[in-house]
């Protein structure tokens, strides 16, 4: 097994932090493409854990880019911590969309 570094961390906190920051991005295209109310959508979705959800889902699309970036670049150690970041959702995502 191979050492932790700092990319593989760096790497980490990207999958993790960049669908939190795309979030309100994302809300407000939704309320664009819907004809509705930036708030009315913001609402819905810290109200609802199925929402959350669904804008979630959406919020990982963006570490789809960096992935593909860091991959085109040979940053391996990049995108496997991407990887690990975005597998941080999957038990919240499994629990909402499965189990409740």
């Amino acid at each position: 097994m191979k050492k932790i570094t700092k990319e593989h961390v760096l790497g980490f906190l990207v999958g993790v932090l960049s669908p939190i920051l795309f979030l309100p991005i994302i809300v407000f295209i939704l309320s664009q493409s819907r004809h509705t109310e930036f708030s009315y959508l913001w609402n819905q979705l810290l109200n609802s854990v199925e929402y959350l959800s669904r804008y979630l889902s959406l919020g990982l699309i963006p570490n789809l880019l960096w992935f593909y970036l860091f991959l085109n670049k040979e940053k391996y150690a990049y995108t496997r911590g991407i990887i690990f970041g975005m597998l941080i959702y999957a038990p919240f995502m499994v629990y909402v969309n499965l189990i409740k």
